[in-house]
């Protein structure tokens, strides 16, 4: 458990808590001095040296292998994408719907799932949505949908919308007993815990930097399980997925064969140097520490919200990161949390505040506070409202 004084020496290292409250990770990680020190060490190399390609395509590969470690893969396993999009489009363009039609995912994943896997109608590809029932999936919604005609099965670990945590073994299970691909989003979570894709049995796994990883836009990473890699040959594809980018043949298509292989054009080499160090000062503080410190903060603000009667769209147990509070004005809430400084988001009607490992108990009063004082713009819980006073 990290002490109080452990909290105040991480949360000094992000400028922005000089001047704000700061509980938007779910959209944008702030930067720390580790990130602006990597952005620096960019600038200076360009400076310097021009064009030093050996030594950023050395920090890329750096960024790959720092990556591999922090999800329990191996290099070879992790693709370095401009985005999370990218990446499951390299998936699409790889996998073919003759035998197997069907992707199965839930109505809670972030759009670009399902933007990419509508795409590949033309394809032949079926899309299919598991329905909510109200602000959760059980599993057994997936067990009715998933059947020997399903090619794969994307899942998101936490819904942007509400905070719903998925259940990820047990939908995992029910698309394996079908012999169904998985991927699994994580963007919304990866940063918060530990991550674990092998024990998880995960084919693919997506996420980026510039949330919970405390990173820049513009940058992310796809996983591939080792066994399915050379069985895929992605369309989507530029010089840097060839076995050889620095061939600079246009005849010749050689794919990498590792899963390197689902990269495109020049890598972002500014987002590599500063990504790097985002997950770095993560891995320092310990991963254990940080879902430990979330928890207690997600706790915090689902127990108040209870108390006052407001009504929310993220279970009572949730672990965090991300705390959603159904409203009557969303946006009307997020600027008066303005008016005090906090930073805070929205989603149709649902108040968005995620913590991170920099957030505190003071934080979580302040929100409170705010929420007291406008609580005409909250959903109140009718078996609940009157114990406000």
């Amino acid at each position: 458990m990290l002490t109080d004084a452990q909290i105040r020496k991480i949360r000094s290292r992000f400028n922005i808590f000089k001047h704000k409250i700061y509980l938007n990770s779910c959209s944008q990680g702030p930067l720390s001095d580790a990130v602006q020190a990597g952005l620096e060490d960019f600038m200076a190399s360009w400076h310097e040296q021009g064009s030093p390609w050996e030594s950023w395509v050395n920090r890329y590969e750096a960024a790959r292998t720092s990556f591999a470690q922090f999800i329990n893969a191996s290099p070879d396993e992790v693709a370095i994408v401009t985005s999370v999009s990218a990446g499951i489009n390299g998936v699409a363009s790889a996998l073919n719907f003759r035998e197997r039609k069907k992707v199965v995912m839930g109505e809670f994943e972030f759009p670009t799932m399902g933007h990419v896997w509508l795409a590949q109608r033309v394809r032949g590809a079926e899309v299919q949505f598991v329905n909510a029932d109200g602000n959760r999936i059980p599993s057994a919604n997936y067990e009715k949908m998933v059947d020997r005609n399903t090619l794969i099965v994307p899942i998101t670990r936490v819904c942007f919308k509400n905070g719903f945590r998925s259940e990820v073994e047990a939908i995992t299970k029910i698309a394996r007993s079908a012999g169904a691909l998985v991927m699994l989003d994580d963007y919304q979570d990866c940063g918060t815990r530990p991550v674990d894709v092998k024990a998880l049995d995960l084919d693919f796994f997506v996420t980026g930097t510039l949330k919970y990883l405390l990173g820049p836009p513009g940058l992310a990473f796809m996983y591939v399980r080792k066994e399915l890699i050379a069985s895929l040959t992605p369309t989507v594809t530029g010089w840097f997925a060839q076995a050889n980018p620095f061939a600079y043949d246009p005849k010749l298509f050689d794919l990498s064969p590792t899963a390197r292989r689902f990269e495109s054009g020049s890598p972002s080499v500014p987002n590599v140097y500063a990504a790097l160090p985002g997950f770095q000062l993560l891995q320092e503080i310990g991963m254990e520490n940080v879902a430990g410190h979330i928890k207690r903060l997600a706790q915090s603000l689902l127990g108040c919200a209870r108390d006052l009667g407001i009504c929310a769209k993220t279970r009572s147990d949730s672990a965090g990161p991300l705390v959603v509070l159904q409203c009557k004005d969303s946006t009307l809430l997020v600027q008066k949390l303005a008016e005090k400084h906090i930073v805070a988001s929205n989603r149709h009607d649902g108040l968005r505040i995620s913590f991170h490992v920099y957030n505190t108990m003071d934080d979580v009063k302040a929100v409170v506070e705010v929420l007291k004082k406008h609580i005409d713009l909250m959903v109140l819980d009718p078996a609940s409202v009157a114990s406000y006073d």
